[in-house]
């Protein structure tokens, strides 16, 4: 069975069929989301649809794009969300230098190092989101030595991914590892060992090959793992097997 361990299904491109769905996905080889909260709002959304449906959980936190004028209001919404026994992180947060509207580099780092001491205060896995800041995420992660997580969609170079993997992180790996010009994907690949892998949709976002330009979903975590597992030379069975551990592991899901 295939675990995703990272979709958006509170976004409003599932408003017309995301009951039908995330229904489904049992039915058809999905057995475990996590959907990760951007915004208090999203994270609310996330913590109510894993009351809702038992193969989903939740994670909590402000997404960098969000996190401008974030209050102690905000900061103690995610904290008290956070004690819901759904909620199995503190995500997706991070740093996204990418886009230049984005709050200043400042405003991110400082509501990044509140929330990596909040999942170290309550023992929780985070969901790093790292944009164009490889840099600058490794540094403030590694203030935080007690904190394990995992990079989604890891888009760094080899020799960050060893420092991350050396300190016992995971890396998340989405649609980009299909396309054609994912030049450093099986270079990372190669250097991760399956059991530090985990494997996300970032539903409705990065479609994988065959299905660019289409809403996305957690049933495209089949080609995801096909081209893992043979970059990896396993089955793509083997690999999906392993992938499910590792997420049951990593969120501590029985």
């Amino acid at each position: 069975m295939l675990f995703d361990t990272h979709a958006h299904y509170d976004d409003g491109a599932f408003d017309a069929d995301r009951d039908a769905l995330l229904t489904s996905l049992p039915e058809r080889g999905v057995c475990g989301v996590v959907n990760p909260g951007c915004t208090v709002e999203s994270s609310r959304a996330a913590v109510a649809l894993a009351e809702r449906y038992p193969h989903v959980w939740a994670a909590v936190g402000l997404h960098p794009e969000d996190c401008a004028g974030a209050s102690e209001d905000d900061f103690a919404a995610i904290r008290a969300l956070a004690a819901h026994p759904r909620v199995v992180a503190i995500g997706e947060i991070g740093l996204d230098y990418y886009w230049e509207q984005n709050p200043s580099r400042e405003v991110q780092q400082t509501v990044f190092r509140r929330q990596l001491a909040l999942a170290q205060e309550l023992d929780l896995p985070v969901i790093v989101h790292d944009r164009e800041a490889h840099g600058d995420c490794l540094a403030i992660v590694k203030e935080f030595p007690k904190v394990r997580g995992v990079f989604h969609c890891y888009s760094g170079s080899p020799e960050t991914a060893e420092e991350l993997l050396k300190r016992g992180w995971y890396l998340g790996f989405d649609g980009p590892v299909t396309y054609k010009n994912a030049r450093r994907a099986p270079e990372v690949a190669a250097l991760t060992p399956p059991d530090r892998m985990l494997v996300e949709t970032d539903s409705p976002y990065l479609p994988p090959v065959p299905n660019r330009g289409r809403r996305n979903d957690s049933t495209n975590l089949s080609y995801i793992v096909e081209k893992l597992a043979e970059w990896k030379e396993l089955s793509p069975a083997a690999l999906a097997e392993i992938t499910e551990q590792n997420a049951r592991n990593f969120f501590r899901i029985e």
